[in-house]
């Protein structure tokens, strides 16, 4: 109880409900088309209706719940189309961060991201796929962050989040970890050697891996899609 009172003084109820039914949705414990109820949510949390329905629309936002009036909530399905705009706003976006990093690379950028790239690669011989893919998110960030971009990186996360959400339905992705290690290797030597043109064309392949596995995961899971 104390400890559950610590968290709501540090954040809003809005913020616990919000961030608990977010977690349930983008891990899958919470499937596309199941249907929420603002009084059953607000019963559980043992709050009131408004801050569930202020979380509920921050969700809407995020393109997680649907909610129509005098209609259940429900947690949205998956569209293609949108999936597709999330790459693309990626794409360009990294895109774009990689040439303007190519342009202030240097030996201590290089060492920083090859502590991670060594992260990585312990992560893979031990078998912990849940590090790998921190770490490997963490890669993405360090190249806005050390590129003078940091700002972006809410930008690619956000991209990234709804497109993840997608492949937890059931392809691993562990079989590709050192596939997507050796690409790592391969855009921080582009970047060392200050090619914005190969550290590009390295990158555009490395985040098309995706479009296989997600046209495999239509196919199979058809009826999570809108």
């Amino acid at each position: 109880m104390l400890e559950t009172a610590n968290l709501l003084e540090r954040r809003t109820t809005t913020d616990v409900v919000f961030d608990t039914l977010h977690e349930d949705i983008v891990s899958l414990k919470l499937l596309p088309g199941i249907k929420l109820s603002e009084a059953e949510v607000a019963r559980s949390f043992g709050v009131s209706r408004q801050p569930v329905r202020d979380a509920f629309n921050r969700l809407a936002n995020l393109d997680l719940l649907l909610i129509r009036p005098q209609k259940a909530t429900e947690v949205r399905g998956f569209s293609m189309e949108r999936i597709a705009h999330a790459r693309f706003v990626r794409l360009a976006v990294e895109l774009e961060v990689i040439r303007r990093a190519c342009t202030v690379w240097d030996d201590r950028r290089a060492e920083i991201l090859e502590r991670n790239l060594d992260q990585q690669q312990q992560a893979i011989e031990t078998g912990q796929s849940e590090t790998f893919h921190a770490r490997d998110q963490e890669f993405h960030k360090l190249i806005c962050e050390l590129g003078g971009c940091s700002m972006t990186i809410q930008t690619i996360e956000e991209c990234k989040q709804k497109v993840d959400r997608l492949c937890m339905l059931g392809l691993g992705r562990e079989r590709e970890a050192a596939t997507l290690l050796e690409d790592h290797r391969k855009l921080a030597r582009a970047l060392g050697s200050g090619s914005a043109e190969e550290a590009t064309a390295i990158a555009r392949q490395h985040l098309h891996r995706l479009d296989d596995i997600i046209s495999e995961i239509q196919r199979m899971h058809s009826e999570y899609f809108e």
